[in-house]
């Protein structure tokens, strides 16, 4: 057993067997002022202005709302939003998204944050939905306030918290494709001061596309101690082990997507599955000093992903389908990724009195470290050599890979330091400003180990960020707001120099309302990125592709039509597209200002219905439907006329509570039984959609 493992698992049993130590009273913890769910310790970046009142559009994804869709991953939570766009996800491998047309680094995971702290960029696998409260969509650049963020805004995860009273569940669930899941949650006092929680899933399963197979154990146990009346202090621990086959999806043979079955495998089935290992630590402290808060704050993630995979060649020139379109050349990788991730935070936020107006202000600084090494190992065909090509339409598998060459070896280290501070003032009881801004200083090293040579680089920027908003009255307030961002990127081009970070600018405006039955929003939004990355096929490394712009509107609305009927429906359009002219490296293509950027729908809408049929019968249950439509999408950066067709999708959700203490829950998705496609990277690496499925849950409640 290597050390790394024997360390994770000896983590996990310290912190399990102290959680379960045996509880002996009984409390109750006041909720907090962060007011979705009891989650009793503050969150980061928010102050004490409540989030009606920020000049942003932040949407939030309810556990009541995750659990009737039956989500179970965090990319599932992608279909639940319109602004979020699903994108090339590395064979399955990770979450990738994009926020109002906008995307990060497209060759890892993209950034997210876990109760505020930086994550998703360490190889750690799918998130698990198990221990996830609610889910922030914070929209807009975040960077003013958040440091490193995704260019289009942030998603936020709220994990639970332990709580002072016994609680918890205990769920098992059977689905399409053999898929088996067990899901447990319990929560406790140890002492009047002390409480645990403890959460996590087993699941095994196969998958709709031939020879797909996964495997997941996630738990995450959690300490919360209240020290005295003014400072608490809580620890959180999550372990992730993940196998699963590495699946780049189907050919689209001469642009036509549904050329093949859409279960059909194009890789190795004796491919080793990819392993990923993580293990992550979050520790909090809150300070009540009076009307301030004082929050401290340290965040460390470990993880290893372990991979092999054989997968279609892009490039023209190695790619005998071009000639054929029959014969596809297959490349093959194993790759070896390791990450460390440390962050570190102290926030101290209230409100005074000065010069007439009340001033509520944020001031924070943190730091963080990031170590990354990379070794991959590829080998590539070319148009002679087909040993290791495979039949489009009679796949015969068994072949072995011929031998790769070593394509990185490489130790990236990035530090970064940030100051920041915010007032938000009311000038009136109508009128609030807010200004702030953020300063960074980041430097970057690179070493290659293959040609023994070494890449630095360093930057320092401000980020400033301005906010207007107008309450009319309790239930409807106006705002607008514009902001700079941040986000180094990470990795080299083919020169082996260091990238310019990305930086983004962003405006909205909007309105906000709530009334006892009906809340919602209308934003109008404006973004502009330049130093994206994209990837150089012919090199296989990725390449800056220049400016980019984003505008677009957004619309929801949720609320009551009835006591024992709700609904919910959302829209956005997005106009995502290069703001100048560039050349697409990997054939030499040019892109003229203006074309469309990769995976991005103009159109996108969601809308549900939930009727409760306890007036109706004399039982506890619930039936919903849920609609989700995706418009037609550029499936391809270099063919204009690759898209993958837009679609609609019709799910369906019910509940039954047997009692008090036992429910039982289906899920059908995709009942119509819709062909679609989730997403791709180019015409031969596009990702079918799951045909109709359905899960059956059982779940007891104590």
């Amino acid at each position: 057993m290597n050390l790394i493992k024997r360390h994770q698992i000896s983590a996990l049993t310290i912190a399990v067997s102290t959680i379960l130590a045996p509880s002996a009273y009984a409390a109750t913890v006041s909720p907090s002022i962060e007011k979705i769910s009891v989650s009793s310790v503050r969150q980061a970046f928010r102050g004490d202005v409540p989030l009606s009142e920020q000049p942003q559009s932040i949407e939030f994804i309810s556990a009541e709302k995750l659990n009737d869709a039956g989500v179970t991953t965090f990319a599932d939570i992608f279909d639940l939003t319109p602004s979020i766009s699903e994108q090339n996800d590395f064979g399955g491998l990770w979450e990738s998204f994009a926020i109002r047309g906008l995307v990060g680094d497209e060759n890892i995971p993209s950034g997210f944050l876990i109760n505020g702290y930086s994550s998703g960029r360490s190889f750690s696998g799918t998130r698990d939905t198990s221990n996830i409260d609610y889910v922030e969509v914070m929209k807009g650049s975040g960077s003013a306030l958040y440091g490193r963020s995704e260019p289009g805004g942030t998603i936020n995860i709220i994990t639970k918290k332990p709580q002072f009273e016994e609680q918890g569940y205990l769920k098992v669930s059977a689905g399409s494709w053999q898929t088996y899941r067990g899901e447990g949650d319990y929560t406790n006092e140890i002492t009047d001061q002390l409480a645990f929680r403890v959460n996590g899933a087993i699941e095994d399963g196969e998958g709709f596309r031939d020879y797909h197979e996964h495997k997941k154990t996630v738990i995450t146990p959690s300490i919360l101690w209240l020290i005295s009346d003014q400072t608490k202090l809580n620890y959180e621990l999550e372990y992730v082990d993940q196998s699963t086959t590495f699946d780049r999806g189907i050919v689209a043979v001469d642009g036509n997507i549904d050329a093949l079955p859409i279960d059909t495998f194009l890789g190795e089935p004796s491919d080793k599955p990819t392993e990923i290992d993580a293990i992550s630590h979050q520790l909090t402290l809150e300070n009540q000093i009076g009307e301030w808060s004082l929050l401290n704050g340290f965040s460390y993630s470990d993880s290893k992903f372990l991979s092999e995979s054989s997968d279609a060649e892009l490039a023209p020139s190695r790619q005998v389908y071009f000639t054929d379109s029959e014969t596809l050349s297959r490349q093959h990788s194993e790759r070896d990724f390791q990450t460390k991730n440390i962050s570190a935070r102290i926030e101290l936020s209230g409100s005074i009195n000065a010069a007439g107006f009340t001033h509520h202000l944020l001031i924070g600084v943190d730091a963080s470290k990031f170590d990354f090494d990379k070794l991959w190992y590829r080998y590539r065909p070319t148009l002679e050599d087909t040993r290791y090509a495979i039949n489009m339409y009679k796949p015969v598998y068994g072949k072995t890979a011929p031998e790769g060459s070593l394509l990185f070896n490489s130790t990236e280290i990035q530090h970064s330091y940030g100051f920041y501070i915010q007032d938000q003032i009311d000038i009136t009881k109508q009128w609030k400003v807010q200004v702030g801004g953020r300063y960074d200083w980041f430097d970057q090293q690179i070493d290659n180990h293959i040609n023994q040579s070494r890449s630095e680089s360093d930057q320092s920027t401000f980020s400033p960020r301005v906010g207007l908003v107008y309450a009319y009255s309790d239930d409807i307030q106006y705002y607008t707001s514009y902001s700079e961002g941040f986000r180094p990127n990470s990795g080299y081009d083919i020169n082996g120099d260091a990238f310019e970070p990305e930086s983004t600018t962003s405006f909205e405006a909007g309105v906000k309302f709530s009334t006892d039955s009906l809340n919602g929003s209308f934003t109008v939004f404006s973004a502009e990125k330049s130093n994206m990355l994209t990837t150089d096929l012919q090199a296989g490394i990725s390449t800056a592709l220049g400016k980019v712009t984003s505008e677009g509107v957004e619309f929801d609305l949720h609320g009551d039509i009835t006591n024992t009927t709700s609904f919910n429906f959302a829209y956005t359009y997005t106009d995502a597209k290069t703001a100048n002219d560039t050349v697409n490296t990997d054939w030499w293509v040019k892109l003229p200002k203006g074309s469309p950027l990769l995976g991005i729908p103009k159109h996108s809408a969601n809308a549900g219905l939930k009727r409760d049929l306890n007036d109706l019968f004399d039982f506890n249950a619930s039936i919903g439907i849920a609609v989700q439509y995706e418009g037609e999408r550029l499936g391809e950066t270099i063919d204009p006329t690759y898209y993958l067709p837009s679609y609609t999708l019709l799910n369906l959700f019910a509940n039954y509570n047997v009692n008090d203490d036992v429910s039982i829950m289906l899920n059908v998705n995709n009942l119509l039984g819709k062909e679609y496609y989730s997403n791709s990277y180019s015409a031969i690496w596009t990702q079918p959609g799951e045909p109709v499925n359905y899960k059956l849950g059982l779940k007891y409640s104590f």
